[in-house]
Parts: structure tokens; sequence; C-alpha cells
């Protein structure tokens, strides 16, 4: 930096000798000259001043405002060249106003003014004291900008508490206004917020993540932040720092995930699914084998299990780490004081979970331990030693995280909703998180969190549900691996969905009705229990949830669901077809489109029913055929031909109500 100031401050500098020798050789005007050569001395000597200082300066108002001095500099000499001395004939045609050379005097005290400030913006917090640095001449156009540089300098300089006002101050400036955002991050200001974030205080380091979330509300921008390094900043803080500035990186993930798809896969590479899923399952379930999360035993001398086969050879593989004795048994955090039916569902999966030896996803090496019986005492408590020594440096909690357990429960809960939250912007779109996330205790997690979490842990969870089946819809491998109908995670979220679905008075219901339709392809014939509460929503309820309905319950009797003619039965034995009949002829236009659809759907799988014949569908597709709105889709259009076809084949006129 220091090499490239000098190089900077070069021109400007020898612009300002040639004004002084020049002004000492003016044959006319001569006050003036002396004025102006006053003035550019006290210029050069701050342009020297700053060249010393090369090494400590702000690199991006130090170009502006040297381009502007220069170029005042250039102005300065051609005018003092005038009044040198080239024979009587020019001097007698060379005319100067008088307001040239005021205007030339303001223009130097503007650049004294905008060099001195660069000096105190850019000193260290023990030269700049308490003076007040103010605008220079140069804000007078754009004074937001100069503050801007003002704090980011600070963020080079100052001292830790004055690092953590000037980044706040960034929060607000980024808050108020887009443009604003896209100058801090224009003039330099991400790195120094990720060194705080390194090297802050726990009030610096959050005010620094949440400007980071601020900035990042454009592709261009989030990109910029990725180059920066911010996703390995955000790791470490998600492994080792506070929880309450851990929350807030959380969020800060969820927002460039979220304007920028593209640094999913870069924050997937840094582990960030991992820690955040770990956030999740901290004191949400008892344990997590995938990522070794810490769990508590009832007691130290019981943590090893074992188990005997039928050789009597005792052999058990242990994926969970004792941390702490029963004393400090963390409590679930939802409160109940009763083992509930989401507990036992946890419990089952649990116990299904123990899995042979498998690489811990951290650090690379095999963290089982096997144990055999032998009836010695020894061998068990040197092994529950071992494993609580292990606890305290294992890859899924570090040292930093051991006192989590101690921080108030707004703050935990608060820590659990952005987790959601960054979990569900990260999912959106993108299989191989998904993946990890469902082979992860993730989905036992959504569905304790789904049942008894704060408002806003339920609907990020919800939200974060309801992109995982989403991706599962359309990707075969992980719609059969994340959601086997037998799966005790699966089950646990599903009952979660349909409970939420059957109350069908919260704000998880869209995203709810959502996931089911998203999982339609993954129900058994005989598990339609989903399809009567679906049914329900299409009756009397806002449009929304309404077109939601249809949606989900058209993947439930769409051709490619391979059990189209069992699910479109139930929808008619629930009496899907005279709400879908109200919807299409006086619903929103919203809600006709997929009600038709849907409809459709079921004229074509089960034709003869007689239900539909007594609902008179066939009169319903007919009108629905001339409304030039509702089949502007060809696919539509030609589904509506052939049900209608389907329907006059199987139902006659009398069956109609024609006699």
């Amino acid at each position: 930096m220091a090499d490239l100031v000098k190089q900077i401050l070069t021109k400007p500098i020898q612009l300002a000798d040639q004004v002084i020798k020049a002004a000492d050789e003016a044959s006319s005007f001569k006050q003036e000259c002396t004025d102006l050569r006053s003035k550019t001395e006290k210029l050069v000597a701050l342009l020297r001043q700053a060249a010393r200082a090369g090494n400590d300066l702000y690199e991006r108002p130090t170009r502006r405002i040297i381009d502007d001095t220069e170029q005042v500099l250039e102005k300065a000499l051609a005018l003092v060249l005038k009044c040198r001395a080239h024979g009587l004939v020019k001097r007698v045609f060379t005319i100067i106003p008088a307001a040239a050379f005021r205007k030339m005097a303001s223009q130097l005290e503007n650049s004294i003014g905008d060099v001195s400030w660069l000096l105190r913006v850019s000193a260290s917090a023990d030269e700049r004291a308490d003076d007040c640095l103010g605008l220079p001449p140069i804000a007078a156009n754009e004074p937001i900008l100069c503050l801007i540089w003002e704090q980011i300098a600070i963020l080079y300089t100052g001292s830790v508490d004055d690092r953590s006002d000037a980044a706040n101050s960034l929060v607000s400036l980024a808050r108020d206004n887009d443009r604003y955002g896209k100058l801090i991050i224009e003039e330099g200001g991400v790195g120094p917020l990720l060194k705080l974030m390194k090297e802050g205080k726990t009030e610096g380091q959050e005010n620094a993540a949440r400007a980071i979330g601020l900035l990042g509300r454009d592709p261009e921008s989030v990109e910029h932040m990725v180059h920066a390094g911010v996703c390995s900043v955000f790791a470490k803080i998600l492994k080792e720092g506070p929880m309450k500035v851990q929350a807030v990186v959380a969020w800060a993930v969820s927002e460039l995930a979220a304007h920028y798809p593209k640094c999913q896969d870069l924050f997937h590479q840094h582990n960030t699914i991992r820690l955040l899923v770990s956030h999740l399952a901290f004191e949400t379930v008892q344990e997590h084998s995938k990522y070794a999360i810490v769990s508590k035993a009832t007691s130290m001398h019981h943590a090893v299990v074992l188990a005997s086969n039928n050789n009597g050879n005792a052999v058990n593989t242990v994926n969970k780490v004792v941390e702490d004795d029963d004393r400090n048994h963390i409590p679930h955090p939802l409160g109940n004081k009763k083992p509930n039916h989401m507990h036992s569902v946890v419990a089952t999966a649990m116990q299904g979970q123990m899995k042979p030896p498998q690489q811990n996803p951290v650090n690379g090496s095999n963290q089982t331990i096997q144990a055999k019986v032998s009836g010695n005492n020894s061998v068990k408590q040197n092994h529950v030693n071992h494993h609580t020594q292990h606890s305290l440096s294992s890859s899924g909690v570090s040292m930093g995280n051991k006192g989590r357990e101690l921080e108030d429960p707004a703050t935990k809960a608060y820590m659990k909703a952005m987790a959601a939250r960054a979990l569900w912007k990260l999912a959106r779109g993108n299989s191989p998180i998904c993946r990890s996330i469902t082979e992860s205790r993730a989905l036992l997690c959504f569905a304790v969190l789904l049942e008894k979490g704060p408002e806003d842990v339920q609907y990020n969870s919800a939200m974060a549900v309801m992109e995982i089946t989403a991706v599962a819809e359309v990707d075969a491998d992980l719609r059969r691996s994340a959601f086997k109908p037998n799966s005790p995670a699966c089950k646990a979220v599903v009952d979660q969905l349909l409970r939420i679905i059957e109350e069908a008075d919260s704000d998880l219901l869209v995203p709810c009705v959502k996931a089911v339709g998203s999982l339609a392809r993954t129900f058994r014939a005989t598990e339609t229990r989903m399809i009567t509460p679906l049914v329900k929503l299409l009756d009397e309820r806002e449009a929304e949830i309404s077109k939601e309905a249809a949606i989900a319950l058209s993947k439930f009797a769409s051709s490619v669901n391979y059990l189209h003619l069992d699910h479109s039965k139930a929808i008619i034995s629930a009496g899907g077809a005279k709400h879908l009949i109200q919807l299409v002829y006086f619903g929103e236009q919203i809600v006709q489109s997929p009600s038709l659809l849907l409809l459709c759907y079921i004229a074509l799988h089960v034709p003869d029913s007689e239900e539909l014949a007594q609902a008179e569908v066939l009169t319903v597709l007919e009108w629905a055929s001339k409304q030039s709105y509702l089949i502007q889709d060809e696919e539509v259009e030609s589904l509506l031909q052939e049900a209608k076809s389907r329907l006059e084949l199987y139902q006659s006129r009398g069956s109609r109500g024609f006699h």
C-alpha cells in the first residue's frame, strides 16, 4: 500500500513544486500569485506527510482526493504560468479576471481540507483521540460517501469498541438504502468487517455479521463477499463463536443464500450444513450420530450400552459421546416435563439409527468404539473416561460451545430459528444439501420443533421441510432415501404436517400443504389419512389455501403417481368433487385452474364413478372447455378433452340427470 500511495502522490507533489516556482517568477498579479503560493506550500506539506504515512492511508478516499487535488494543481499551474514575463505584447493581451484567482484560492483551500481530513481519518485511534472529523469539502456533493469512508477507516484503525460502533453505523446505513450498501462494498468495507468478526468482542462480531447480512442484497454483492472469504469466517464462528453471534451469522447465511443461490455449494463445502444442524439438534434431540453431536447419558457408568449376539459375544458400536454426568443433564428445551408422543418417536428413531462404525465427517478418522463383554468394570470405566475426555474436543462441539446450555432461553430459541432459516434457504433447489440435511438428524429436529417450538422456529422449520420435500419431489434418489415410508424420521415429520393441516388455523398451513403434496408419490395405497384434511381445505377457505390444497391433491391424483387410482377414489370418497365444482364455477381465477386440473385427473381415472355422475362433472368440464382463460395451457386443454371423452364413454345421459 505504501508504494502505491507514493506512486499516486508523486505527480501532485511535483505539480505543487512547479506552482511554487512559477509563482516566484510571476511578473503580474504578484500579490495573487503569492497567495496561491502560500496555499500551495501548505498543500504540498500535507501531501508529503501523506506520502510518509502511505502505509496507513485508507486507499479508496486517497485515490479520490488525490485525483481531485491533482486536477486543482494543474489548473493552478496553468493560471500562474500566465503571470510570468513573456514580453510587453503578451502581457497586454493576456487578460486574467480577478475572479479566477479567487476561485483557484478556494479550490486550493478545499484540497487542503480534503487532504487534512484524509490524514485524520487514516490516523490510529490514539492519534485521532476525540477529534471530530467532520466532513471534508469533497463531501459537498455526496456526504454519505464520506461518512462511509470514515466508518470504514475506523474499522481499519480504530479500537475494538470504536470498530464495533463503526460496524453498527454501517448496519444503519445498509438497512436504510440499497445504494448505501453497494457503496460500502465498493469502498472496501467487507474486508474489515470480516476481520472484526474474527477479532472483535461479542457486540462487534454481532454488528459485523448483521452488516454482512444486510449487504448481501443482490448476486453481485454476495459474490464479492464470497470472494472475500465470508464462507470460511462464518463457518469458524458457527463452530466456535458465542451463541449470540452464531445466531446472527446463521441469519446472515440465510440472507446470502437467498440472494445468491450459487453460494449454497460453497457454504456446504465449508461444513456450514453440519454446523447448522448441530445447533438445531442441541437440546432438541439427545443424539446426532452422523455429526457426533454430544448427547447426555443418564449416568457416566451407563454411557456404553452393550448388546449380546447369538454367540455370546457382545459388540456394540457407540456413536454418541458422553459430555457430562447426570447432574448437568440438559432438560428438553420445550419445557414439557412428561414424555409425549414426539419424544417416543424420537427415542425409537434414535434406537433405530445405531449404525456400524462410520467415518467422522469432520476430521476424517473413525470415531467408533467397540467394547467386548468381559465382566471387567474397569474396562467400561476407562471406555467412558476416554469418551468424556474426547467429547471436549469432538468435532461436533468445540470447547467454546461447552457452555451453550448456560445461554438464556431467548438466545437458544433465536439460534434455532435462525439455524432453521439458514437450512431453509440453503436447501432450496439443491439436492446435495438436502441429502446432507436428511442424512443427519435434522428431520427429527424439525418434527420436534414443529410440535412444540416457538412460533418463528416452527415457521422456519416448516419452510425448510417444504424446500427439502420440493427437491425430493423431482429427485427420485433423495425421495427414496430420505422419505422411506418405514423411516421413523419421515413418519415423525409427516405426523406433524398432517396435524397442522388438520388444525388448519396457523401460518404453517401453506408450507405444510405444499410439503405433503411434494411427498404424494411416497405414500402407500393404504396411507390415505392426508386426503380428507386436504379435501376439507377446498371448502370455504382463503383462495391461497384452496389453491395449494388443489395443487397438492393433483399430485396425488396425477397420472405420474403410481397410486393415482387409489388416491382419486379417496378424494371422491372425501367429497372432493362437489368442492371442486364450486371452485371451478365460482372460485377466484388463481383457484379455478388448479381445481379444474384436479377435476380432470379424477374424471380421467375414475370415469365410472357414480358420485361424479351425480355431481354432473361432465357438464362442468364442457363449460370449462369454452372458457378460454381456463385452457390457455396446452397440457390442461389436452387433459380436459381426454377427461370429457372418458366421462362421455362411461356415463349415460340418464345418469347425468337427463331423462
